[in-house]
C-alpha cells in the first residue's frame, strides 16, 4: 500500500498528449496512480503501455484514456481481450521510431529514479530500455525519486535540470518471482544448454525455460549476457564464476540489459555494480550493436511454430497475449554472429493441443527465413540451411508423439510448396 499522497499532475499534461512510463518493475507507481486518479482533468490522453505488472490501468479507464502497446503481457491482456488495446506489431528495436513516424511521438515520460548520487545525478534504476529514446522526445519528464531503487550503471543519468517535477516515494519496487520450471521445461532447458559453449554471449527471456537453462550453465567458462531483460538467474550465473563477459567483443567484462525484472536479490546485486550495465534499445536490440557480438546465442519463445519454422509469438486462442518483441532483432543477430545460434524454445503441447502445427493459428511474428534452431522437450530441430521438406521432417520429430502422425499427413498434403 502506498503511503505517499498523490502528486498533482495537472500542470504538466495536456489533452491529446501521449504518455509513457517505465514498464514492468520500473513503473513509478505514485505517478501512474495519480494519472489514473486525475484522468478526468486531462481530457483524453494516449497511453503507451509496456509490460504491466501492477494492474494500475484497467478497462474502465477508457473514459479518458486510449491504450496502445507492443505487447499483451500482464495487465494488458484484459485490455486486449476487451478490444481496448491498439497493438503496434513492430520489432522492439524500431518501436518508438515507428511510433514517431506515425505521428505519435512521446510527449510526457514518467520515470522511477534512484536518489541523487555524489554528482547530483539520478540513475534510472531498474530500466533504461525504451526510456532513453522517449526522454529525448518528451516535452515533460516527471521523476519519482525512491530510495529503495538501486543506483545502477546505465547509459543515461538524469540531471536535475532535465526533470520538470520531482515526486518523493518510499515503497519497494515491484518484483517478479523466479518461475518454477515444469518437468517439460527442465527437459527443454537441458537441450538448450547443450547448445551453449564456453565463451558464448546469451540473450534470454524470463520464465521456467530461461531459469532452468541458466542454472545448467554454471560449469561453463567466460559466458556473457547481452539481453533485453534479465532476472535473478543472472546472479546465480555470476556467483558461480561462469559469467565473466570476457569474450563478448563488445562491453567486455560487463553484462548488458535493458530492464531488471527480478526480486530484491537482483536489485541488491545491481546496486552500484559496474559489472551490470543498463542500456537503451539501440544498444540492447540494435543491429549495429548486436552485429559485433561473436557466439551470440539468442534464446526466445513462441506460442506455436509451424512445420517450416515460422513462429507465432502474439496470439493464442484468438487472444493477444504476447508480442513481436525483440525476437526478430535477436534471432537475426544470432544468424549473423560467428558461432551464433538462434533458438526458439517451447513446449510441444498446450493441454491437448500441439504447439508444433501445420499452419499457424495467429500471425507469423517470426518469418521462416529467420528460423534457426527449434527446441522442445522432445529434442532439437536445426532448420538452418534446410529445404522445406527437410524442415518438415525435423519439426515433426520434435513434436509430441501423439501428434506426429497427423502432422505427417498434413505435411504430405502441403508437399514442398513455397
Amino acid at each position: 500500500m502506498l503511503t505517499d499522497s498523490l502528486p498533482d499532475l495537472t500542470p504538466y499534461l495536456r489533452g491529446g498528449d501521449t504518455v509513457m512510463w517505465g514498464q514492468a518493475t520500473a513503473e513509478p507507481l505514485t505517478l501512474t496512480r495519480a494519472l489514473v486518479a486525475q484522468r478526468a482533468h486531462f481530457g483524453c490522453l494516449d497511453l503507451f503501455l509496456g509490460i504491466d505488472l501492477s494492474g494500475t490501468i484497467r478497462t474502465e479507464h477508457t473514459d479518458h484514456f486510449r491504450f496502445m502497446s507492443y505487447c499483451g503481457a500482464g495487465g494488458n491482456r484484459a485490455l486486449a481481450k476487451a478490444g481496448l488495446l491498439d497493438i503496434i506489431p513492430a520489432p522492439y528495436s524500431l518501436l518508438l521510431r515507428e511510433l514517431a513516424r506515425a505521428g505519435m511521438g512521446i510527449d510526457v515520460v514518467l520515470v522511477q529514479v534512484a536518489e541523487a548520487d555524489e554528482d547530483g545525478m539520478h540513475s534510472l534504476g531498474l530500466a533504461n530500455d525504451l526510456l532513453i529514446a522517449a526522454i529525448e522526445q518528451a516535452r515533460v519528464v516527471i521523476a519519482e525519486v525512491n530510495p529503495n531503487v538501486p543506483r545502477t550503471y546505465g547509459e543515461r543519468r538524469l540531471r536535475p535540470d532535465e526533470i520538470d517535477a520531482f515526486v518523493p516515494a518510499a515503497f519497494a519496487p515491484l518484483e517478479t518471482a523466479s518461475s518454477v520450471p515444469s518437468p517439460q521445461e527442465e527437459r527443454i532447458a537441458e537441450h538448450v544448454a547443450s547448445l551453449v559453449e564456453d565463451g558464448a554471449t546469451l540473450q534470454v527471456g524470463l520464465g521456467g525455460v530461461a531459469e532452468a537453462t541458466l542454472r545448467r550453465l554454471t560449469d561453463r567458462k567466460d559466458l556473457g549476457i547481452h539481453s533485453g531483460i534479465v532476472g535473478d538467474a543472472l546472479v546465480d550465473l555470476a556467483e558461480s564464476g561462469a559469467l565473466t563477459n570476457a569474450r563478448k567483443g563488445r562491453n567486455t567484462g560487463r553484462s548488458v540489459a535493458g530492464i531488471l525484472m527480478g526480486t530484491k536479490r537482483l536489485y541488491a546485486y545491481a546496486n552500484r555494480n559496474p559489472d551490470i550495465q543498463l542500456r537503451g534499445t539501440d544498444e540492447t536490440h540494435g543491429a549495429e550493436a548486436l552485429s559485433s557480438i561473436e557466439r551470440f546465442v539468442a534464446i526466445n519463445s513462441a506460442i506455436e511454430v509451424d512445420l517450416t519454422g515460422q513462429a507465432n509469438s502474439e496470439v493464442a486462442n484468438g487472444d493477444y497475449i504476447g508480442a513481436v518483441g525483440g525476437a526478430p532483432d535477436f534471432l537475426r543477430a544470432a544468424h549473423r554472429s560467428r558461432g551464433g545460434i538462434p533458438v526458439i524454445a517451447l513446449r510441444s503441447t498446450a493441454g491437448e493441443r500441439s504447439r508444433i502445427v501445420a499452419s499457424l493459428s495467429g500471425p507469423a511474428s517470426t518469418a521462416r527465413c529467420d528460423a534457426g534452431v527449434i527446441v522442445t522437450e522432445n529434442g532439437i530441430a536445426d532448420l538452418r540451411g534446410c529445404s522445406l521438406t527437410e524442415r518438415m521432417r525435423r519439426m515433426i520429430a520434435i513434436a509430441a508423439p501423439q501428434h506426429r502422425e497427423q502432422l505427417e499427413c498434413r505435411s504430405q498434403l502441403m508437399g514442398n510448396s513455397p
